[in-house]
């Protein structure tokens, strides 16, 4: 039977709806063509934000055994690899270290350190590849003994000693050339802090993208491997900063927050799985919004492609398809370099 219902269009006269056979949704999907001519959202290269490993020592290339593809990236290998994502299009790389165990202590110090890995790479990438923006994190968990975000006391994440430290490695990586400083810590306050260390310094022009609404998941365990921290931090939770999976409304306090205290831009982490706050984030507020297509996702995708069950290309691109329909601005993903090849080559 036809279906007779009624739409309201925006100015608020209601008018009846033809039903089938007057209407035929399929008509506008026919031809290839049609299809693109009505396609209500698209990928393009500068949704892509890639997030690469960077090591000290001087192998060019290691691969990250629960990751596949990825790499962990000498710093002279980082700065080929941050020219052909230049080359490609793509306008941001998050730079993430590889940090040895013996350079880890409960402290953390060495993400304070000036000079260390990650320094070296964004004055590296800067001076060869200028016209690239760089993003580094300001957490402590690849620098820690523990594997925490944070400082432990008594067996606590103590915030606000936290938060100190994450200036102090907020400001040396802005003074080695960092364009973004992305707080995935979790701390309260973090971001009003560092935003207020920067502009003290000179650094007014550095922009935030705060890891506004994180969340204690599953999903992280290859990017743990990737950075080193899953031997130290062990079967210890990150529950008592990290956000909790049940929770949709907290997350809106949380990125209200990061707004007021001087976010530029927010991230919902991890990705696919939250899809609902994506949307909800940027409906509710309006501001720049990126998902983190985190390790998980990915190297599920990657797991079923290498065995034949799920055709890796097609699924990369409706992933990263899905965060632009939930209302991202961009996406955070390991697939960027990948996904820039292939919109080139569809043209």
């Amino acid at each position: 039977m036809p279906f007779n219902g009624r739409e309201k269009p925006d100015n608020g006269i209601t008018v009846p709806s033809p039903g089938f056979p007057t209407t035929r949704m399929r008509r506008n999907r026919r031809t290839d063509w049609s299809r693109r001519l009505v396609s209500e959202n698209r990928v393009t290269v500068d949704d892509l934000i890639w997030p690469v490993f960077v090591h000290a020592g001087d192998t060019p290339r290691i691969p990250v055994d629960t990751m596949p593809g990825v790499v962990r990236h000498s710093v002279a290998a980082l700065v080929d690899a941050a020219k052909e994502a230049r080359d490609l299009g793509i306008p941001l790389i998050g730079v993430f270290p590889y940090v040895d165990g013996g350079l880890k202590d409960p402290e953390g110090s060495y993400a304070v350190k000036p000079g260390n890995v990650i320094c070296q790479a964004v004055d590296a990438v800067k001076t060869a590849v200028p016209d690239i923006g760089v993003m580094c994190d300001a957490a402590l968990d690849p620098f820690t003994s523990h594997g925490h975000d944070g400082l432990l006391e008594d067996g606590e994440i103590v915030n606000d000693a936290t938060v100190e430290v994450l200036v102090r490695q907020s400001l040396i990586q802005a003074a080695a050339g960092c364009d973004v400083i992305s707080p995935s810590d979790m701390m309260d306050g973090r971001v009003g802090a560092i935003r207020a260390a920067l502009d003290s310094a000179g650094y007014d022009h550095v922009q935030i993208m705060s890891y506004a609404a994180k969340y204690a998941s599953g999903f992280y365990a290859p990017f743990r491997e990737a950075v080193g921290s899953a031997a130290t931090l062990g079967t210890a939770s990150k529950s008592s900063y990290q956000m909790d999976s049940a929770n949709t409304d907290e997350a809106l306090r949380e990125i209200a927050l990061d707004i007021a205290e001087g976010a530029d831009m927010v991230m919902v982490k991890p990705g696919m799985p939250y899809l609902d706050i994506v949307y909800r984030v940027k409906s509710t507020f309006g501001v720049p919004t990126f998902a983190y297509q985190v390790s998980g996702e990915y190297s599920m995708i990657k797991a079923a492609a290498e065995r034949g069950w799920i055709d890796g290309d097609r699924a990369m691109m409706e992933s990263l398809l899905a965060f632009k329909r939930a209302g991202a601005d961009g996406v955070l993903t390991y697939f960027a370099v990948e996904a820039a090849k292939r919109l080139r080559e569809a043209g």
